[in-house]
């Protein structure tokens, strides 16, 4: 029978409504997801009838859990970040629709460090006041917002902003955040707030004796990026060749030899990672280069023998030369240090130099009165030189033992010394310079000097080394100068010397200052002990090749 009687359908749903309440008596915690919930919610599809009691309402569905998110923890970065708070949050790693962006007010300002971190990245790069989820913001914080070289990293809702108080900050930023997503894949939530220990911090090249192609000074410029590196001195004539293309004197050039072609674009590439490169014509010693050419320049003992590499400092034309070179290589290197060399004159490191010298101890005397000696000759060489570069606003340096004591003329106060050693003849310990109140870089050779083939009982420095037992109060051999005169330590370079060119080949170079490198971007921009072993910082940097 298809049709049912009025009486029966009610019974049914009298029935109905008493199971679902003995049902909702018993399993009270069923009812949200239960079908008789659902079909409170539609009569028509349980076929209950208008006269059936009311069914309860239903509770309200809990809502979808908030993901949690631990504490970050500090990026992992070569060198380590000083400063990281953490935060809770996903973190920021990019995406294909995200940008890296630069107000359009900093726009002529860092428009460079934009594009090299959106290529780095595979991001999109824009001018743009208005960031969108997902972008990395760059900004100038305002003057004076923080010192030299310092910078800000924030992630959070789905953002990075860098600011820094100059652009050398912003790109150190960029760094951190290039090497984050290279560690992790991804940047850590929170804020890190960073900046170098040292201001002065970098490589030296000795591209005289052994000639390195423009290719590879470039690839070695974009790892001391990287690694916030930010000086890059050239050793560019010696005894065994003079390698910069020359208008002014082309007869003293090399080959092979960089063009003043290559030198632009390596000081161009270096501008832009915020590396100052340090050129250095190196006098009144390791000229040979130099005297091959002019030979009647050559300083000569009082028994008519030639000394190597050596300019006679008592015939003015010798003056005439450097000085002719300097002007015209100061407008190619635009970059604010010049390296005015000054050490290990060979007249200086004999026992008795007035008597094997006459002629240069006659030119002290004459000049500079009758208690002059030949070191005083040579410290007026060297003020001679800085009064050539100084109008330009080059911060001058030169060799610790360049620097003579207890003579009557001294070297300018405003040349910084540039501390190698304490075993050559003349000079002195660190503390002599310091107590002087000088300021002193560390290229301290126990520690910081690659000297190709290993001479004279140097060996290949290790980063193993550098990072466990070198701080930049190290200046000579293994024992610190006290902490009162870290303020007087401008920083520090690694130091590769071609003493023996050919036992190295450019790429082995390469590789055996890799983490040498490494160790001394570490302890220049945090002195303090690393918070990682050696192996942890060993394996970290081979993850950042």
């Amino acid at each position: 029978m298809m049709r049912q009687s009025t009486k029966h359908r009610r019974g049914r749903a009298i029935a109905t409504a008493t199971v679902a309440a003995v049902v909702s008596l018993v399993l009270p915690g069923c009812s949200a997801g239960s079908d008789s919930a659902r079909g409170a919610e539609t009569p028509q599809a349980t076929g209950t009838t208008p006269g059936a009691p009311p069914p309860s309402a239903p509770p309200t569905p809990e809502p979808n859990p908030t993901p949690s998110y631990p504490l970050s923890t500090a990026p992992r970065t070569v060198p380590a970040v000083r400063e990281h708070a953490p935060a809770r949050g996903p973190g920021w790693k990019p995406a294909p629709a995200a940008r890296v962006v630069v107000p359009p007010a900093d726009a002529a300002a860092l428009s460079d460090e934009g594009r090299l971190l959106a290529g780095e990245l595979k991001m999109g790069f824009a001018q743009s006041a208005d960031p969108r989820p997902g972008d990395v913001e760059l900004a100038l914080g305002a003057k004076n917002s923080g010192a030299p070289e310092s910078y800000t990293l924030t992630v959070g809702d789905g953002r990075v902003r860098i600011t820094g108080p100059d652009e050398a900050g912003v790109f150190y930023g960029t760094r951190t955040l290039k090497q984050e997503i290279r560690t992790a894949g991804k940047a850590p939530e929170g804020t890190v707030r960073d900046a170098p220990a040292k201001p002065q911090r970098g490589l030296n090249l000795d591209i005289a004796r052994k000639n390195f192609t423009p290719d590879w000074i470039e690839d070695r410029l974009r790892e001391m990026g990287d690694l916030k590196l930010n000086q890059l001195g050239l050793h560019f004539s010696d005894d065994q060749a003079f390698r910069i293309e020359s208008t002014s004197h082309p007869e003293i050039v090399s080959t092979p030899h960089l063009t003043k072609a290559d030198v632009r674009r390596i000081t161009a590439l270096a501008a832009r990672l915020h590396i100052t490169v340090v050129p250095e014509i190196d006098s009144p010693g390791h000229l040979g280069a130099v005297l091959r050419a002019h030979p009647d320049l050559q300083l000569r003992d009082v028994r008519g023998r030639p000394v190597k590499g050596a300019v006679d400092m008592a015939n003015p034309a010798s003056a005439k030369l450097v000085d002719e070179l300097l002007r015209e290589y100061i407008p190619l290197f635009p970059g604010g240090a010049w390296h005015l060399g000054a050490d290990e004159y060979q007249a200086l490191v004999v026992k008795d130099p007035q008597a094997s010298f006459p002629q240069l101890a006659a030119a002290a005397r004459q000049r500079y009165g009758p208690a002059a000696r030949v070191q005083d000759l040579a410290a007026g060489w060297l003020n001679d030189r800085a009064a050539v570069v100084r109008p330009s606003g080059r911060t001058l340096k030169a060799w610790n033992d360049g620097f003579f004591a207890g003579g009557v003329v001294p070297a300018a106060k405003d040349l910084q010394v540039e501390y190698w050693t304490g075993k050559e003849l003349g000079a002195r310990p660190p503390l002599a310079y310091l107590r002087e109140g000088r300021k002193v870089v560390n290229l301290n050779d126990e520690y910081l000097y690659y000297v190709l083939g290993q001479p004279n009982d140097f060996a290949y420095p290790t980063g193993r080394r550098i990072y466990e037992q070198w701080t930049p109060l190290v200046l000579r051999g293994t024992t610190p100068v006290p902490a009162s005169y870290d303020d007087q330590i401008l920083g520090g370079r690694l130091a590769v010397w071609a003493d023996l060119a050919g036992s190295q080949t450019q790429a082995q170079v390469a590789e055996g200052i890799r983490l040498p490198l490494a160790a001394l971007s570490q302890k220049l921009w945090d002195s303090r002990t690393p918070s990682l072993d050696w192996a942890a910082f060993r394996s970290l940097a081979d993850g950042l090749r």
